[in-house]
């Protein structure tokens, strides 16, 4: 990252000058994040003909919890994963969206990604910013059976996004079924049952030819 600073959203239309301090810093970065709706992932809607947006990602995960909960495995504060899945894709903002099946791009992800939690973050004033620095790190490194079940609806969503549009980002070239089953087993960290619809979705979806067979099936 450069050391040059990043020109901020907010700046375009400052905020006046007598705010208190914490809150300025609060507002501009609920400016900074509406970033969020302008990164496009992979995964096609299911209910327009476009693909969805971070911000749409997020609030997507945040219902299935609220819907799924019930099925983790062991039991989980559903306020605390929606912190986790409300926030997990912030970073994306600077760092940009890494497709799921994209090894070239894959490269470098992890340092991109924390270096620009600690831009973005960097933001808030420091108690703050140490709140969300941790819910980050904890989603990312699955250690709670929140962060757990949080990771396995990112892995979820793009998996029905997908089975609703008859393949998606499962015909990407070069990979096949198994590469999809290999990505999407971390749901099974959380949920048996969820990880056993998944792979249904993802055997039916072979069978009907709307991904790439690895090994031909009898």
């Amino acid at each position: 990252m450069s050391d040059e600073r990043r020109s901020l959203l907010a700046e375009k239309t400052p905020f006046p000058d007598d705010l208190d301090e914490r809150l300025r810093d609060q507002l501009t970065f609920l400016v900074e994040v509406d970033q969020l709706k302008t990164i496009l992932r992979q995964s096609p809607l299911a209910a327009a003909d476009r693909r969805e947006n971070d911000a749409e990602h997020s609030w997507h995960l945040a219902m299935m919890v609220v819907i799924l909960a019930e099925h983790s495995d062991r039991p989980i504060d559903i306020g605390h994963t929606i912190q986790l899945v409300l926030l997990h894709d912030l970073v994306e903002i600077y760092a940009g969206d890494t497709p799921l099946y994209d090894s070239a791009a894959g490269a470098g992800q992890r340092e991109r990604e924390v270096a620009a939690a600690d831009e973005l973050f960097g933001l808030l004033t420091p108690d703050q910013a140490r709140r969300m620095r941790s819910l980050w790190d904890e989603f990312e490194e699955r250690r709670t059976p929140e962060a757990k079940f949080a990771k396995a609806m990112d892995r979820l969503q793009p998996l029905l996004l997908n089975w609703m549009a008859r393949g998606g980002t499962w015909r990407t070239p070069g990979i096949t079924a198994d590469d999809v089953r290999a990505r999407k087993a971390v749901i099974g960290e959380a949920s048996s049952s969820l990880w056993r619809a998944g792979r249904r979705l993802i055997d039916v979806g072979e069978s009907r030819g709307w991904s790439r067979s690895g090994v031909p099936r009898p």
